[in-house]
């Protein structure tokens, strides 16, 4: 619909009717010639003197366009604007950042897919993470990728879609074959230095044990907790093994516990899933919702008629004057040629 901004514009309209009634009339004066026997001078030539001043005529012309200027000025000071339909933002109020480990020890063989299928880890995550990440349309979400370094795979951002993109060219192996968890969690730290928001939450998984951080992992941990980072763990690999296929599942809980985070253990797809399950029910989205109306402003329309009004006015001035001038010429001519 339209409105205008400054409606209170519009109490100016009656002050040219208010001028033109308390000020007084505009006076002129010009040099005269005083004449010996000015009445019967005029009286002989058959005219008859008007005393004091004189005020010109307007013609309908100027009584139209005048009143029509002003109007249309009045309108583009009061700010006339189209509102459009209400326009909804969401704003993220939680950065959720997700590290995955892509070390060489995620390409065991020893989870299933939805349909049931032998799959190697990597794989298994891949399904229950993306699932996860489209469920969590309010919140900012990163991605990092870690194996003997860390890597930012995307910045926080709400296009989740791409984020799942992203997700799924990752590959087992491309960030090295060992595993840098402390260099996660510092590389996340940095990420997280952007952030505007006050709800910083990280989900770090892994199926490994530290072997290739420069920074130690209770140092990354107490740093995290300084910057009001909570980090949930997951730990899928298998405690038993040796070397560095060894998930250190107390380290990861000692992680947790610093930040007042969560630590999990995920055996298989299902547990897994229901680890993510249990995060998004600890984490509920939160985001702030905004709405309002744009605005187109209309000003210029109002303001373009009456600077084409006055244009005309003045056109059609001139060309009456020329056309005056024309017009004498030519009977001063036609006398000329008749003496």
């Amino acid at each position: 619909m339209l409105v205008f901004e400054y409606v209170w514009m519009f109490l100016l309209l009656p002050l040219p009717l208010l001028a033109w009634a308390l000020l007084p009339a505009y006076r002129d004066e010009q040099r005269s010639v005083r004449v010996p026997f000015f009445e019967e001078t005029a009286a002989a030539a058959g005219l008859k003197p008007a005393r004091g001043a004189v005020i010109l005529k307007r013609s309908l012309v100027q009584k139209f366009a005048g009143p029509l200027i002003w109007v249309l000025m009045v309108a583009a000071m009061a700010r006339p604007q189209w509102v459009e339909d209400p326009v909804e933002k969401i704003q993220s109020a939680r950065d959720l950042m997700l590290a995955i480990d892509l070390s060489g020890s995620m390409e065991a063989r020893d989870f299933t897919d939805r349909n049931g299928e032998r799959v190697d880890r990597l794989t298994a995550v891949k399904e229950v993470v993306g699932e996860f990440i489209e469920k969590r349309t309010g919140d900012r979400i990163g991605l990092i990728v870690f194996g003997a370094g860390a890597y930012p795979q995307a910045p926080f951002t709400l296009d989740h879609e791409s984020c799942r993109l992203l997700l799924e060219q990752a590959g087992i192996g491309m960030a090295g074959p060992q595993t840098a968890i402390g260099d996660a969690i510092g590389l996340a730290i940095k990420q997280f230095e952007k952030s505007e928001v006050e709800e910083r939450v990280l989900i770090l998984l892994t199926d490994g044990n530290d072997t290739a951080s420069k920074m130690p992992l209770d140092r990354a941990a107490d740093i995290a907790r300084q910057k009001g980072i909570v980090i949930h763990t997951i730990g899928i690999g298998d405690p038993e093994a040796g070397g560095e296929n060894q998930v250190d599942l107390a380290a990861l809980e000692r992680i947790s516990e610093v930040t007042g985070g969560r630590s999990f253990r995920g055996e298989d797809r299902e547990g897994l899933a229901g680890i993510y399950a249990t995060l998004d029910e600890m984490t509920p989205q939160n985001y702030e919702r905004q709405v309002w109306p744009p605005k187109r402003p209309l000003y210029y329309w109002p303001l373009g008629g009456a600077m084409g009004v006055l244009l005309l006015f003045y056109l059609g001035m001139i060309g009456a004057t020329l056309l005056r001038r024309r017009n004498g010429g030519t009977a001063q001519r036609a006398g000329e040629a008749a003496r």
